[in-house]
């Protein structure tokens, strides 16, 4: 008989929990025969408490058959199911360059993404700047869109996962998101729901990341790498700065527009590139389609500056129900937002920091994400020229960045808040490589 009482009590006094009381839980979890009471109990004996690698393996293999799970076998694909995962950050598109370059490289990837979280942006908000991309499709309309195109970036259904979305509900209330066994299980089940033969993830670190410690977003990676092994999905993790923000613009649709132009460029901001290709390049050797990181980092080059993952972008635009000239015309499809405006530093010199979390509310102060669940969006604002690390700036010089807002008072506000966030000095910092570490199976 299962008493859910019973498997929070021994995971509240430190006892190792089994598969069949783990797989008990999870699907009572999702049945309804856990109370949200029980629920919060249990995760906050886990954040406390703490799980070993097999209690998490077999809580992420609960919450994966807990819905829907895809299997891509009769698809006839012709290439290996490949996706990445970020931890967010603060202008990481990534997501929108490195889908279509994978699948012009011969992967397929079911690109399920979320919404903007705190201060980070989400992937999912950025693919809805687009006028008529329908985000949401049923599971018949992703599968058909991977076929034909090779990417499909979308949000997740009802059914993919159903035990992690109540669960993660719960510990948003009750202060158990940081949690890295219950973060393990809820990254990873949609992952494996969506049916990958690979995963590689981006776990970010610095002032712009969730996890506020290098040992921290260690840790993380290490477990995800060790768990998504462990459940049968082949993992990768590397650790990429979030010190400053990824790429020269904040937002939704500013961020949509700087990807469709280093896809239709060839070329961009260099640590955005640096970040995506390094990604994609862990993506192409776990699918075998490269035999080395260096060969896959030059079929990626090659991928971006052919226009090739440009075209795909837009079948994948075109095929989700957004304009056929999308890619070429990008600018007036996407919203505009009524007021647009230079920051200038107050001095000239050199831009020595980013309070990169503090850029990210800014964005999210003007309209950019939300403050509660069920707010909208305003895909329209953002920043635009962010000043990377080291830029010269100042009152005749480059700008700190270009705001857009709804109106002149969010303005205001904005760029006193984005003048304490982006100080300036006398000395040029240091360049930083963005790519801080790998984590791979042992």
């Amino acid at each position: 008989m299962f008493l859910p009482q019973e498997t929070i009590r021994i995971k509240r006094d430190g006892g190792r929990l089994n598969d069949d009381q783990i797989a008990e839980f999870i699907a009572g979890l999702t049945d309804g025969r856990v109370t949200d009471g029980q629920a919060a109990a249990f995760a906050m004996a886990v954040f406390l408490r703490g799980m070993e690698e097999g209690e998490r393996v077999a809580l992420l293999r609960a919450m994966t058959r807990s819905g829907r799970v895809l299997d891509w076998g009769n698809a006839r694909l012709g290439g290996p199911v490949l996706d990445k995962h970020s931890t967010g950050g603060v202008g990481d598109k990534v997501s929108l360059v490195l889908a279509p370059v994978v699948a012009a490289c011969g992967g397929f990837v079911p690109m399920i993404s979320g919404r903007g979280l705190g201060h980070t942006g989400g992937t999912l908000d950025k693919m809805q700047a687009i006028p008529g991309y329908e985000a949401l499709p049923d599971i018949a309309t992703l599968r058909r869109v991977v076929g034909n195109v090779g990417c499909a970036i979308v949000g997740a259904t009802t059914d993919i996962a159903p035990a992690d979305k109540r669960l993660y509900a719960i510990r948003d209330v009750t202060a158990t998101v940081e949690s890295i066994d219950l973060i393990v299980a809820s990254i990873l089940s949609k992952k494996l729901a969506a049916g990958l033969q690979g995963l590689v993830l981006d776990v970010k670190l610095g002032n712009g990341a969730f996890m506020d410690s290098a040992e921290r977003a260690e840790a993380l990676a290490t477990a995800l790498v060790e768990t998504g092994n462990g459940a049968g999905l082949p993992t990768v993790a590397l650790l990429t700065g979030m010190d400053q923000v990824l790429g020269r613009t904040a937002g939704n649709a500013v961020e949509v527009a700087e990807s469709v132009e280093m896809l239709r460029d060839g070329t961009g901001d260099s640590r955005l590139w640096a970040v995506t290709r390094e990604l994609a390049a862990e993506m192409l050797v776990l699918g075998r389609l490269a035999d080395s990181l260096d060969a896959a980092r030059i079929k990626a080059d090659r991928a971006l500056r052919s226009g090739e993952a440009a075209e795909r972008f837009q079948r994948m635009v075109t095929a989700l129900g957004g304009p056929s000239d999308f890619v070429d015309r990008y600018q007036d499809h996407l919203p505009k937002a009524p007021v647009v405006r230079e920051v200038r530093a107050e001095r000239p010199g050199f831009v020595t920091a980013h309070a990169t979390r503090d850029i990210g509310l800014v964005v999210v102060a003007l309209g950019g994400g939300r403050t509660k669940p069920t707010e909208p969006v305003d895909h329209a604002v953002g920043l635009t020229e962010v000043a990377a690390l080291g830029t010269e700036v100042g009152p005749q010089g480059a700008p700190l960045c270009i705001l857009h807002a709804p109106d002149e008072e969010a303005a205001d506000m904005a760029a006193a808040a984005i003048r304490a966030a982006m100080p300036v000095g006398d000395s040029r910092p240091a360049d930083q490589n963005p790519i801080a570490g790998r984590i791979a199976k042992g």
